[in-house]
């Protein structure tokens, strides 16, 4: 039986083995190395859009979950100038949206909060822009609240990749860019949506939501109230089987 070929990088100075055809965002979570990122998903193809991941690659930034691993590569990412310019990020997308942490189904489970905990963001920097993006309470069991999306395309990819469905779509540019829902009426009603799609699970805040089960798991008692973003998403990493060698 062959196996990848595996050989290593150096990441904030340590070495961080990987195997041909990792990232550097994916050798780095598989070694147990933590980079923040937003936007990717190990179950979907990395697009790199949320800048989140941004690391420095022998002087040189890159995202690093598009970065391809290549033997001898000196990476930083755990420094101040990286993690002053992820903060920032941060800041930004909760000043474009309408993020109300304490009133979110999502407090808790959510992604951006929890970067933001992690990231030791303690206010938005910006000016908040308070979007009117009116909400779709037309299905009779899901909620979508626009005025949340920070365009990250994980629903977009997991409805039309593994649900076949493609029930969600981006639309516009620039400021202009918003989610959009493929129905001529442009309502979730209109579509073959179901609970049980993966679109339902990867949005990594609170725009789509299950109608009836708000708050059936208390605050203080959710996914990362418990351990934050940086422990879970090791955790949540993909390694090969144990015990499995190369050659």
């Amino acid at each position: 039986m062959e196996f990848p070929v595996s050989d290593t990088f150096q990441l904030d100075g340590k070495p961080v083995v990987f195997e041909t055809g990792q990232t550097v965002m994916q050798a780095a979570l598989a070694a147990g190395h933590y980079i923040p990122h937003l936007c990717y998903h190990p179950e979907f193809k990395p697009h790199g859009s949320c800048k989140l991941c941004t690391v420095k690659v022998n002087g040189r930034t890159a995202a690093s979950c598009t970065m391809p691993a290549e033997a001898g590569l000196e990476v930083e990412s755990d420094i101040d100038e990286l993690n002053a310019l992820r903060r920032t990020l941060v800041q930004m997308l909760f000043a474009e949206g309408n993020h109300f942490c304490p009133s979110c189904e999502k407090s808790g489970n959510c992604v951006l909060q929890a970067l933001g905990y992690d990231l030791e963001v303690h206010s938005a920097g910006f000016r908040h822009q308070f979007p009117d993006r009116p909400l779709d309470a037309s299905h009779p069991d899901i909620l979508l609240d626009f005025n949340r999306c920070i365009l990250c395309e994980l629903c977009v990819n997991a409805s039309a990749e593994v649900d076949g469905k493609h029930v969600f779509a981006l639309a516009g540019r620039g400021n202009s860019k918003h989610l959009i829902v493929n129905a001529e009426s442009g309502l979730l009603k209109d579509t073959n949506i179901a609970l049980t799609d993966k679109a339902m699970s990867v949005c990594p805040v609170g725009v789509i939501i299950k109608k009836g089960v708000g708050f059936s798991t208390p605050i203080g008692e959710r996914r990362y109230d418990q351990r934050p973003i940086s422990q879970q998403a090791l955790d949540d990493a993909p390694r090969p089987p144990s015990g499995e060698a190369h050659d």
